[in-house]
C-alpha cells in the first residue's frame, strides 16, 4: 500500500512540474507578445490558459483521490494539501499572464513611450521564482524555497522603478498617460505573479516543516 501511495505522489510531482512549465511558458510568451507586438503570441497565451485550467482540475482530482482512496499519514497530508494550495496560486499566475497578453493586444499598434527594459527583467525574475518554487516542492528543498521568498524583493523593487519612470513620463507629457497606465498594469500583474510564486514557496516550506510562514515575514 505504501509503495503504491509513493508512486502516486511521484505522479503528482510530474503533474505539478507540467503545470509549472505551462505557467512559465505563459509568462514568457505574454512578455514576448508585448515586447514584439506579436498578436499570435498573445493568442498563444489564451491557449495556454486553457491547458493550465485543465491541469489544475487534473491535479485537484488526483489529490482528492489520494485523500479518499489511500491512508495518508500527517506528512502525506501536508504534501497533498500543499499541492492543492499550489495549484490555486499557479492558476492565478496563468490568469495574470493572460491579463498581460490582453493588454499587449491593445498596445500592438502603438509606439512605446519608453524602452521596455525592466518589464522583461520582471518577467524573467518571476519565471525563475515559479520554476524554483516547484523544484523546491518536488525535491523537498527548504533552502531553495526560502531563496524564492527572498527573491520577491527583486520583483517588488523592479515594480517601483517602473512606477517611478512611468510617473515621470506622464509629468513630461500628459498624452503619455493612457499607455503609461497600461504598462503600469502589466508591471502590477508581474508583481502579483511574484507574490503568487512566493505563496507557493511558503506552502512548500509548510509541507516540509509543518509551519506556515506568513508572507512578508523576515527570514
Amino acid at each position: 500500500m505504501r509503495n503504491r501511495f509513493d508512486k502516486e505522489l511521484e505522479i503528482l510531482n510530474l503533474e505539478l512540474i507540467k503545470m509549472g512549465g505551462l505557467i512559465e511558458e505563459s509568462i514568457e510568451t505574454s512578455a514576448k507578445a508585448l515586447i514584439n507586438k506579436d498578436l499570435e503570441m498573445a493568442k498563444r497565451v489564451n491557449e495556454l490558459e486553457v491547458e493550465i485550467d485543465e491541469m489544475e482540475k487534473t491535479i485537484e482530482n488526483h489529490c482528492l483521490k489520494l485523500l479518499l482512496q489511500q491512508q495518508p499519514v500527517a506528512s502525506d497530508l501536508r504534501i497533498i494539501s500543499t499541492a492543492l494550495k499550489m495549484i490555486t496560486d499557479m492558476e492565478r499566475i496563468g490568469d495574470n499572464a493572460e491579463d498581460i497578453a490582453e493588454i499587449s493586444k491593445f498596445l500592438a499598434n502603438q509606439k512605446f513611450i519608453k524602452d521596455l527594459v525592466h518589464i522583461p527583467q520582471m518577467a524573467e525574475a518571476t519565471i525563475s521564482m515559479v520554476k524554483r518554487s516547484v523544484d523546491a516542492f518536488v525535491n523537498k528543498d527548504k533552502e531553495l524555497a526560502l531563496k524564492v521568498c527572498k527573491d520577491d524583493d527583486v520583483v517588488d523593487n523592479l515594480f517601483q522603478i517602473i512606477k517611478t519612470e512611468l510617473i515621470e513620463k506622464i509629468q513630461e507629457d500628459t498624452e503619455n498617460g493612457e499607455q503609461a497606465i497600461d504598462l503600469l498594469m502589466i508591471a502590477k500583474y508581474l508583481e502579483r505573479i511574484g507574490d503568487h510564486a512566493e505563496n507557493i514557496a511558503e506552502w512548500v516550506i509548510f509541507s516540509i516543516t509543518g509551519e506556515h510562514r506568513i508572507r512578508g515575514e523576515k527570514i
